[in-house]
């Protein structure tokens, strides 16, 4: 989604109004990158809300309004990171029913559990970066250069790692 630059700017001069229709309308694609990345919902939620606080602080420092979504994308992405910290020394379980579309249409009960199960054991396989990656270039659709400025990495690095990253998911789910 863009996200309106004149509601940026109103926002930068402190209208409380603009910041509340921004955050309306970059909120799902945050709350979808964070979950991904993350893979629990309540810390996808509570890693947003931190995401929007510390934006909603530190917006009238933003020098491009057209930059805002790349700005917001980069604080969510060292949020995720800090909360990636916190399960090293733990386990996460991946909540995959939060973002899998499990409706009543298409395969039945038995196959969607399969096909669940082998998303899970596959995604489960990636390291947090690569998910964080996957998440940022296939879920949310930005391009491999965009990917780079959120993560703060070489485009080429990011490249090569979505490359082998979706090598990688492909070869778990054929097995």
């Amino acid at each position: 989604m863009v996200v309106d630059v004149e509601a940026v700017k109103r926002a930068r001069l402190g209208d409380k109004e603009s910041f509340g229709e921004v955050y309306q309308q970059i909120a799902d694609d945050l709350y979808r990158v964070a979950l991904y990345s993350l893979g629990n919902a309540h810390d996808a939620q509570d890693v947003v809300s931190e995401t929007f606080m510390e934006a909603y602080k530190g917006i009238k420092n933003l020098r491009d309004e057209g930059s805002f979504k790349a700005w917001i994308m980069r604080i969510l992405s060292i949020r995720c990171k800090r909360k990636i910290g916190q399960y090293i020394a733990g386990r996460n379980e991946l909540d995959i029913d939060d973002f899998l579309d499990l409706s009543d249409r298409g395969p039945g009960v038995e196959e969607r559990s399969t096909e669940k199960l082998a998303l899970l054991n596959a995604l489960e396989t990636l390291t947090p970066q690569e998910r964080q990656i996957v998440a940022l270039a296939v879920v949310q659709g930005y391009t491999v250069r965009e990917t780079a400025e959120i993560l703060g990495a070489p485009q080429g690095t990011v490249s090569s790692k979505l490359h082998r990253t979706l090598k990688k998911l492909r070869a778990q789910l054929e097995r």
